[in-house]
């Protein structure tokens, strides 16, 4: 029956990821909404009969493995480029959050003054994997993006982090002890979890760089070092897990010279995973009696989350910013909770009342009440606070190109140059850093990762081409961006071609949209461009019509139609469209074409000359 209850669990995790991924809305709606009709609502799963006495190693460690993945994606250089604003909302404005809320826990409701503590600590940190998709569909405006976006991936590792310093000091002060012990006995959990943290973090550095492990262990090796340094550290001083993982996380975020590209795959597999069934588990151990015991001042308490603690922390954290009053209201709107809070609110909860601390059982339902209302509430009304407020994008104007290889920067220089914004995607690194040598943006990684979700800002894509060497890679991304965009914006270089079975691609994955017609493959316009061919623009006019170019533009690769209105329309073989006065031609010239051009072009030049050298006796006068 238990293998049963598992296998349904993760059938229904599917579900719900698949039910997000069609409606485009945050994930944790359907898997909350899973876990409190099956556990609550119909009392099918019981998450503390199922696991007994493995119910709170299950779940600590696998808020060990959520940590670590959120901890992988700070980057020190990167904070010094955030801004200010984002820099104080995870200081001061997290400190600022954690008062009100801890204070507002303590007085409204009664709760022990420990376990407030706790919730205000937990409630600090917002949910990045909720954030991306709203901002996704709310796109407000670059600024307000990028704060609220930046935000949500500082604030997940350091959040967590303060989390964890104020529960130990809870579980010090808990212990009766004298304020010396209280003291030590904080410090001991800080310097253990620190030390091992950063300890797993160089052994793991050294084996990578040494190659004391292959490639293909790189992830399961890892997995299995966060589950080592996560049990060892909180045998060696109790609480001090988390932190050591997290600090695991960031040691290895920051070591640049490491290739962490499996490690980085597997864990956002594994984290999708670990969060839909956790979720529901955490979900299901909801008792609706606990939240009816919190009584009506829950009401008052969740108004003080939205409209004290939030504006707060923004009023604090804008100060002496440039922002307007407009972007403030809508930023002190946008702060929802996720799976962080739910999973490290219920570790601490399940270890307060181990321990014997008054309302430490009031932790799991207040946490999800604000994960539900915030997540729910601000979902369904930032995009129309945004619209009223006038902090909306206007249509997106970037061109995303998968690729980061010399055809896919030509093309990316060829459509900068018209004042296309052009975003280049790569796996590898040298792609990359040649694109940004060039003057180009590019996103390092795939761009379909969760990461990806996180640090591009998708609302900004108008339009997608798939120009990388790899048909597989192609096929990803468009299979990805046809369901994110339209299929209608999003194409990729012809797949099809004479290859054996094994290595074609599913019709499944191409796109609809073909560009520049069957007939052009990478290799060709590799090999153009490699015997020193080159991506022009001609504008159209009266006396030189589109037949004209055709005509003394012989042998060359139509790419793009940039119309008089601004819309840039890639070359199809099954568009009847044809390019008339105004319109700009983007088209790929061999070398013999450019020289040929040229010959004409000095020949009219010398035959000028020749003109103007003639006696002009024995003209005809007019």
């Amino acid at each position: 029956m238990t293998a049963l209850i598992f296998a349904a669990i993760t059938l229904i995790s599917v579900i719900a990821l698949w039910l997000a991924w069609v409606l485009k809305v945050p994930a944790i709606l359907f898997l909350l909404f899973v876990g409190l009709l099956l556990g609550p609502t119909l009392g099918v799963l019981s998450p503390d009969a199922l696991l007994g006495d493995l119910l709170f190693p299950v779940i600590s460690l696998s808020v060990g493995v959520i940590l670590f993945e959120g901890a992988l994606t700070l980057h020190f250089k990167e904070l010094k480029g955030i801004g200010k604003v984002v820099r104080n909302l995870c200081s001061i404005g997290m400190v600022i959050t954690f008062l009100v809320i801890a204070t507002a826990a303590h007085w409204l409701l009664n709760i022990d003054w420990r376990v407030a503590a706790v919730v205000g600590a937990v409630l600090v940190v917002t949910g990045p994997t909720v954030i991306a998709p709203m901002l996704n569909t709310m796109k407000p405006t670059k600024e307000v993006n990028s704060i609220l976006r930046w935000e949500g991936i500082v604030i997940d590792p350091i959040g967590a982090l303060f989390a964890v310093f104020i529960f130990g000091a809870v579980i010090a002060i808990s212990q009766g002890e004298a304020l010396v012990f209280t003291l030590f006995s904080l410090l001991k959990t800080l310097a253990v979890g620190t030390v091992i943290g950063i300890f797993a973090g160089w052994f793991t550095t050294v084996l990578i760089r040494r190659e004391w492990i292959p490639y293909e262990l790189h992830k399961f090796a890892v997995l299995s070092l966060v589950l080592v340094t996560l049990t060892i550290s909180d045998y060696i001083s109790h609480e001090s897990g988390l932190l050591a993982v997290t600090i695991y996380g960031m040691w290895l975020a920051n070591k640049d010279d490491l290739d962490l590209t499996a490690i980085l795959e597997f864990k956002e597999d594994l984290s999708r995973i670990l969060i839909s069934s956790l979720f529901i588990l955490l979900a299901a151990r909801l008792d609706w009696n606990s939240v009816l015991l919190l009584g009506p001042m829950l009401f008052v308490f969740w108004g003080v989350v939205l409209f004290i603690a939030r504006p707060l922390c923004i009023a604090a954290s804008t100060v002496g910013s440039d922002l307007s009053y407009k972007a403030r209201i809508l930023l002190s709107w946008v702060a929802p909770r996720g799976i962080v809070a739910a999973a490290v609110g219920s570790v601490f909860a399940l270890r307060l009342a181990e321990i014997g601390i008054p309302d430490a059982e009031k932790i799991v339902p207040l946490v999800f009440s604000v994960i539900i209302v915030t997540v729910v509430l601000q979902s369904l009304t930032a995009t129309p606070l945004a619209k009223k407020l006038g902090l909306r994008k206007p249509d997106p104007s970037t061109v995303l190109i998968i690729g980061g290889n010399h055809v896919a920067r030509k093309v990316g220089l060829g459509l900068q140059k018209l004042g296309i914004p052009v975003l280049l995607s790569d796996p590898a690194w040298e792609n990359c850093s040649l694109a940004r040598m060039e003057g180009l943006d590019c996103y390092y990684g795939n761009p379909q990762s969760e990461h990806a979700e996180l640090f591009i800002e998708l609302g900004d894509i108008k339009m997608v081409l798939a120009l990388s060497p790899n048909r597989y890679y192609n096929a990803l991304g468009v299979q990805y961006f046809s369901h994110l965009l339209s299929d209608k914006v999003v194409y990729s270089l012809y797949a099809g071609g004479k290859h054996n079975k094994a290595n074609q691609v599913s019709s499944t994955f191409r796109a609809r949209q073909v560009l520049f017609g069957s007939d052009i493959t990478f290799s060709k316009l590799s090999g153009v461009l490699i015997k020193s061919g080159k991506i022009k623009a001609t504008t159209l006019g009266e006396s030189f019509q589109w037949d004209a170019y055709q005509e003394v533009n012989v042998n060359v690769v139509p790419l793009f139609i940039l119309t008089s209105a601004g819309q840039l329309k890639p070359f199809q073989a099954d568009d009847n469209y044809e390019p008339t006065e105004g319109d700009t031609v983007i088209s790929l010239y061999p070398k013999s074409t450019l020289k040929k051009l040229k010959k004409e072009a000095e020949d009219k030049k010398d035959s000028k000359r020749e003109v103007k050298k003639l006696p002009s006796e024995g003209l005809p006068t007019i």
